[in-house]
């Protein structure tokens, strides 16, 4: 292990390096090295599992330098259409008026769907990160399946944001139909669960947004599916119930709260499907990738 002292040290600080510059130093950038690096000496055992893990470091490195690379300045940014989209394909009458989904919410909304909305919203993070937990600890092969296809997916995403860049609901809301490069990330709907609680959690999480023009697809919708995807494939019986009703949950959340057209939800569950099943295509055809697996998997036991 203290050979490999200098290696980590040159990433550690390659890493800090390349945040400090290319999108400026957070607390946030410091914490995972701290945790990273206390698994990576502690114990042979934490060492392995921060390996490991390094595929959702890895993800979360990659979505945090985006920030630098802002997706409106290479592709025209998608605001009055998709409304207009919106409202042609799932429009509701209401008082005589046709409304996206978003602003039917909008207009009848109430403090119980504001705080289930808001409680499903915080899911988004820990349960697809505590069910990679459970599979690390039950089955190698599947986590490193499960860890592979949630970073595959974000892959596929992020290749649409650039190609593909899309103002959300609430943007509309705020600004109408004219383009504001400078826009800062916005809580939407769930203000309304901050104030319930006497809390700023998604003001805290929104204020650090990589894009907020990065709404279509809501990987958000793609992620609890995902999850219940690999439990549905591992038996878990009522825990699989729970599971759709995160992903449920999530995905109305996503539309309640003005953060995702309904366009955007779908494009996000269509997205989450490409992925789960394009590698598990891969997965079957690559003997590499398979092999590659089996000796993570034997190096892990």
């Amino acid at each position: 292990m203290a050979k490999n002292f200098g290696v980590i040290a040159i990433i550690v600080a390659a890493y800090l390096l390349f945040s400090y510059f290319l999108v400026g130093f957070k607390p946030d950038q410091l914490f995972l090295v701290v945790i990273f690096c206390c698994c990576y000496y502690i114990s042979r055992a934490t060492r392995k599992f921060i390996l490991a893990f390094s595929i959702f470091i890895i993800y979360w490195i990659i979505f945090d330098s985006m920030k630098a690379f802002p997706n409106y300045r290479y592709n025209t940014v998608h605001i009055q259409s998709l409304y207009q989209a919106e409202k042609y394909l799932f429009g509701i009458g209401d008082s005589g008026q046709i409304l996206t989904p978003n602003e039917y919410w909008l207009k009848h909304k109430n403090a119980f769907l504001d705080l289930l909305s808001g409680i499903f919203y915080l899911t988004w993070i820990p349960v697809p990160l505590i069910f990679a937990f459970y599979l690390y600890w039950k089955d190698k092969k599947q986590y490193f399946y499960f860890a592979l296809t949630f970073f595959w997916v974000n892959i596929i995403g992020f290749i649409i944001y650039y190609s593909y860049p899309a103002a959300p609901p609430w943007y509309v809301q705020e600004y109408g139909f004219i383009f504001h490069s400078a826009t800062p990330g916005n809580t939407a709907g769930l203000a309304r669960f901050d104030q319930m609680v006497h809390a700023g959690i998604f003001q805290s999480i929104y204020a650090k947004s990589s894009n907020v023009f990065a709404a279509m697809p809501s990987l958000h919708s793609a992620y609890p599916m995902i999850v219940f995807y690999f439990a549905l494939k591992k038996r878990l019986g009522w825990v699989n119930l729970l599971f759709a009703i995160v992903t449920l949950g999530v995905w109305f959340a996503a539309i309640y709260t003005s953060h995702h057209y309904l366009l955007d939800v779908l494009a996000g569950i269509s997205c989450g499907l490409v992925g789960i099943f394009s590698f598990q295509w891969m997965a079957r055809r690559s003997t590499g990738l398979n092999v590659v697996l089996d000796r993570s998997v034997l190096k892990l036991s």
